[in-house]
């Protein structure tokens, strides 16, 4: 069973002004795909050809665990992505960041902080821990929470494709930006 990549759950220009239509394109488009084309060949022919993603990440080194959790983070990260969305949480999620944060404020610092400060190529997580604690945390290249008994709640793509067309290198800006889009909607899906 070839894995495939996903449709975006809006339309290539409905994140702008935030994120454009090329940055889609590219990122979406060329990167995504791209992980998503190499992770069915190196799975074809394999014991991994019938297994799910998640049993992959859990399992894979190397080459292939990087390609199944970019094209895991990728789908994750879209859907942490929605047009007008962003502002204060509301819901379950929003009773959840004032618990373990205190409140939205010092979560949005907390996890500003780690994504524009996280060095290199990468990924910013609200992640759940079993005992149902929250927690802001990155990982490394194509790491995922998934790999360390953890659940996503949102994601911020850091890699620089992520940002590189709209905001050069200007990490922070893209962070910033990032706001004007969080889809809360998602992150009370996500919180057990």
């Amino acid at each position: 069973m070839a894995f495939e990549l996903p449709q975006l759950p809006y339309a290539m220009d409905a994140l702008a002004p935030y994120i454009s239509r090329e940055t889609l394109e590219f990122h979406h488009g060329k990167h995504h795909a791209a992980y998503v084309n190499k992770l069915n060949e190196l799975i074809k022919g394999t014991a991994d050809e019938g297994k799910s993603l998640d049993d992959i990440i859990k399992s894979a080194k190397g080459g292939l665990f990087n390609q199944a959790a970019q094209h895991w983070n990728h789908s994750f990260y879209w859907k942490s992505l929605a047009p007008m969305a962003g502002g204060e949480p509301k819901g379950k999620i929003a009773d959840a960041i004032k618990k373990a944060f205190g409140g939205f404020d010092a979560f949005k610092q907390k996890f500003t902080q780690e994504a524009t400060g996280h060095f290199g190529s990468g990924w910013a997580w609200l992640v759940q821990a079993a005992d149902g604690s929250l927690a802001v945390e990155s990982t490394h290249d194509a790491d995922t929470p998934l790999a360390h008994g953890k659940h996503a709640i949102i994601t911020c793509d850091v890699w620089e494709h992520a940002y590189y067309i709209d905001y050069r290198n200007a990490r922070p800006k893209y962070v910033e930006a990032f706001w004007n889009l969080v889809n809360w909607e998602f992150a009370n899906q996500n919180l057990k």
